[in-house]
């Protein structure tokens, strides 16, 4: 039986203005895989991803998820799609101000009316399903806590535990242990990688740090100045390719 992409890059380009952040990049991405996003910074990791998630539409090419090409959806359509994929920014993208429970708690919005939405802000809901999250994360203490007030490691565990509420098919990180010290780092790609094993859901993790990345992913892309130069399992990657991947330009 054949399995079907979760997601599929087409001959995808994009262009920032006059400069290509990505060219003519095709992939196939299952369900299920631990992929490692590894390059240079400006090499393309975080344009890759936000065209995965459909908050960036490619300039040439098509970008399917879970089955739809991403470019002919309507807008309601892709919210529901974007609602399968959970997204782990490096900045978190937490409202520092809010306890912690409001916070895991956007994980919900794409489900939730506005009115419950707002309602939220004022009286906590489904306290049970954001307190599950923060037990699975590590951090069950810090469920009324100000967000504000949290180490740098414990608002990356809030983040990840808000895409646990989200419950989506694949999971995106962008540097998420960028900001990290080396036993953080290690604590969370420790649990972003046992989360994928007992849920079944897809990881794709973009990393600078290369031994991270050959320790915890199954499948290595390597992306230069936006060109795909390796699509590989882990183990096949040799020290010529990453010399090729990160070698300085004469």
């Amino acid at each position: 039986m054949t399995i079907a992409p979760l997601f599929e890059l087409k001959h995808v380009s994009h262009r920032f203005g006059h400069f290509p952040a990505l060219t003519d990049i095709n992939l196939q991405l299952y369900p299920g895989e631990c992929i490692g996003l590894v390059g240079s910074s400006g090499a393309g990791k975080s344009t890759l991803l936000r065209l995965l998630n459909g908050t960036l539409s490619p300039s040439e090419g098509e970008v399917w998820a879970l089955g739809c090409n991403l470019n002919q959806l309507s807008p309601r359509r892709l919210r529901q799609v974007q609602r399968q994929i959970g997204t782990i920014y490096q900045q978190f993208h937490l409202i520092d101000t809010l306890r912690v429970v409001h916070n895991v708690n956007a994980g919900h919005l794409g489900r939730w009316s506005l009115p419950k939405a707002l309602l939220s802000l004022l009286m906590p809901l489904e306290v049970e399903t954001a307190a599950k999250a923060l037990m699975q994360v590590g951090i069950p203490d810090k469920l009324y806590a100000r967000t504000d007030r949290l180490s740098g490691g414990e608002q990356q565990r809030v983040a990840i535990a808000r895409v646990l509420v989200q419950n989506p098919l694949a999971i995106l990180a962008d540097e998420p242990i960028a900001s990290l010290d080396p036993e953080r780092s290690r604590e969370v790609m420790d649990l972003l990688r046992s989360l994928g094993e007992q849920t079944g859901q897809t990881l794709i993790v973009s990393l600078h740090d290369v031994a991270m990345a050959c320790q915890y992913c199954q499948r290595l892309i390597g992306l230069r100045q936006g060109e795909l130069v390796f699509d590989t399992l882990t183990e096949q990657v040799t020290p010529t390719m990453f010399d090729a991947l990160y070698r300085l330009e004469p």
